[in-house]
C-alpha cells in the first residue's frame, strides 16, 4: 500500500485546472507501540541487553478517508481515545503515518498545542515575537500586527510580565491570539475552546466565523456538539481509531450522542448510589424519553417537541395519584416541572398489581444541554406524600438551536418605538 504525506505550500487554486480537495486522506493509518518493559536508566538497560522486547500495538488511526474541500468547515468529532487528536498530527506532519496517502494543499497552520514554543522566563513582548516568527511570519509582519495580537488577547497591562508569571488562561488567550494571525489556507484546530473563561470563548467563536467567512479552509477537533452544528459544514465521526460516519453536523451530533450517552438513558433500580424516597406502594419501574412516533431516543434536536414517560406499578389500591417530571440540566439546577395535578386533574383508581405508562409531551426550548428527569408519584393532596421517587434516572441530550447564554430558547419578538 502507498504511504505519502505531502504537504503543496501555496499550491491552492492553480490556474487551468479544476480545483481539488484542500485536504485529501485516503486509507490512513497510524500505529503505536507499547512496550511491556521499559527501560528508565541506562544502568538498566545495560544490566539487561538481551532482554525480550515485547510490546502491545495501539492503532489509533486505521484506514481513515475523507475530503475536505477547499474553504469548507470540517468537523473532526469522538470520544477520548477515538484517533481525532492523532489524525490532526498525522496531517500537520507530527507523525509519519504507516499506511495510505494524505495531502494538504496550501499553507497550513496547526493550532494543536497552543504555546508550544513560549519561553516561561521571558516576557509576553518577547514571546509574542519569536512564536510569530516559528509560525512562519517575517520580523517585519510580527511587529506589523503586534498591537493587534496584543489587543486581542485583552494582554496589554501584562506586556512586560513574565510568561512563568501568567496564568493558564492567559497563556491560552495570548498563544491563540498569535496563532490566528498566521496567514494560511489551511488551519488545523484543536480542542483550543476547551480552555479559557466564556468571554473569551465567544471571541474564539466570533474569529471562527470570520475565519470560515474568509474562506479558509479548517478542520476542527472538538467535544461540542453545539460548535459542530454551527460552525460545520459536514462533520466525520470516529470511534476507536476507525471511521462511523461521515455527513451532516446535526446527524454526526447526534451520532456522537447516541455513543457518548447511549448506555446512560437510565439507571438500574438496584444501584446502591440511587437517590431514591417514597413508602413503595407504587413503584416507577421504568423512565425514559422518546420522540412522537414513540421511539425511544437519548438525543432531540431543539424547537423539536418530544415526550418523557414514566412506567409504574402499583403494589397498592390507589386513588388519583400525582405524577411528577422535574428536568434538571448538567449543572443539577431545575430547568422545569410539572405535575398531573397542575396540568391534568385526576388521574383515576389504580388497583394493585396493575401497570401504568404516563407519557408527558412538551415543546423542546431548551438550550444545548444534557438533562435529566427525576419522576415521582405522590398521594393525592398537596403531592407531598411521595409513593416513589427516583432521582436523575432518565438522560437526554439536546442539540442545535440559539446560542444565548441562557438556559432555554423563549418564543419573543421586539417592539420598537422612537419616543416623541
Amino acid at each position: 500500500m502507498t504511504t505519502t504525506a505531502t504537504h503543496l505550500p501555496g499550491s491552492a487554486g492553480t490556474t487551468g485546472s479544476a480545483p481539488g480537495p484542500a485536504v485529501a486522506v485516503h486509507n490512513v493509518s497510524k500505529a503505536f507501540r507499547l512496550p511491556h518493559q521499559q527501560y528508565h536508566t541506562l544502568k538498566e538497560r545495560a544490566l539487561h541487553p538481551f532482554r525480550a522486547s515485547t510490546y502491545d500495538v495501539l492503532q489509533a488511526v486505521d484506514d481513515i478517508s475523507f475530503e475536505v474541500a477547499e474553504g469548507e468547515f470540517f468537523g473532526i468529532v469522538g470520544r477520548n481515545g477515538s484517533g481525532k487528536s492523532t489524525l490532526l498530527k498525522c496531517l500537520a506532519g507530527i507523525y509519519d503515518i504507516d499506511a495510505g496517502d494524505l495531502r494538504v494543499d496550501g499553507r497550513l497552520s496547526p493550532f494543536i498545542e497552543l504555546g508550544v514554543g513560549f519561553n516561561p522566563d521571558l516576557t509576553a513582548r518577547d514571546n509574542v515575537m519569536i512564536n510569530a516568527i516559528m509560525l512562519g511570519l517575517t520580523r517585519q509582519q510580527a511587529r506589523e500586527r503586534f498591537d493587534d495580537i496584543i489587543a486581542f488577547a485583552e494582554l496589554e497591562e501584562f506586556l512586560d510580565l513574565r510568561l512563568k508569571n501568567y496564568s493558564s488562561g492567559m497563556t491560552v488567550r495570548l498563544a491563540f491570539s498569535v496563532a490566528i494571525q498566521v496567514d494560511a489556507e489551511v488551519l488545523l484546530i484543536d480542542e483550543v475552546l476547551a480552555v479559557g473563561d466564556a468571554a473569551f470563548q465567544q471571541k474564539c467563536f466570533a474569529e471562527f466565523q470570520r475565519m470560515k467567512e474568509a474562506g479558509r479552509t479548517i478542520l476542527f477537533v472538538t467535544h461540542d456538539m453545539g460548535a459542530v452544528e454551527r460552525f460545520c459544514d459536514r462533520a466525520v465521526l470516529l470511534e476507536k481509531g476507525r471511521m462511523v460516519d461521515l455527513g451532516d453536523p446535526a446527524a454526526i451530533a447526534r451520532r456522537y450522542n447516541e455513543l457518548n450517552f447511549g448506555r446512560t438513558v437510565h439507571q438500574l433500580a438496584e444501584d446502591d448510589d440511587e437517590e431514591r424516597f417514597g413508602d413503595q406502594e407504587a413503584q416507577i419501574v421504568d423512565a425514559w424519553f422518546e420522540d412522537l412516533d414513540g421511539n425511544r431516543v437519548v438525543d432531540a434536536a431543539h424547537g423539536v417537541p418530544f415526550v418523557a414517560a414514566i412506567e409504574a406499578r402499583f403494589n397498592a389500591d390507589i386513588e388519583d395519584p400525582i405524577f411528577g417530571f422535574t428536568l434538571r440540566n448538567d449543572v443539577g439546577a431545575t430547568i422545569f416541572a410539572t405535575t398531573t395535578d397542575l396540568a391534568h386533574g385526576a388521574t383515576g383508581a389504580f388497583r394493585a398489581g396493575e401497570t401504568v405508562v404516563v407519557r408527558m409531551e412538551f415543546q423542546n426550548l431548551l438550550v444545548p444541554s444534557e438533562y435529566r428527569l427525576t419522576p415521582s408519584i405522590a398521594r393525592a393532596g398537596f403531592g407531598a406524600d411521595a409513593l416513589d421517587l427516583r432521582a436523575d434516572i432518565a438522560t437526554v441530550i439536546v442539540h442545535g438551536g440559539h446560542f444565548t447564554g441562557g438556559v432555554v430558547n423563549v418564543p419573543h419578538d421586539f417592539r420598537i418605538e422612537r419616543a416623541g
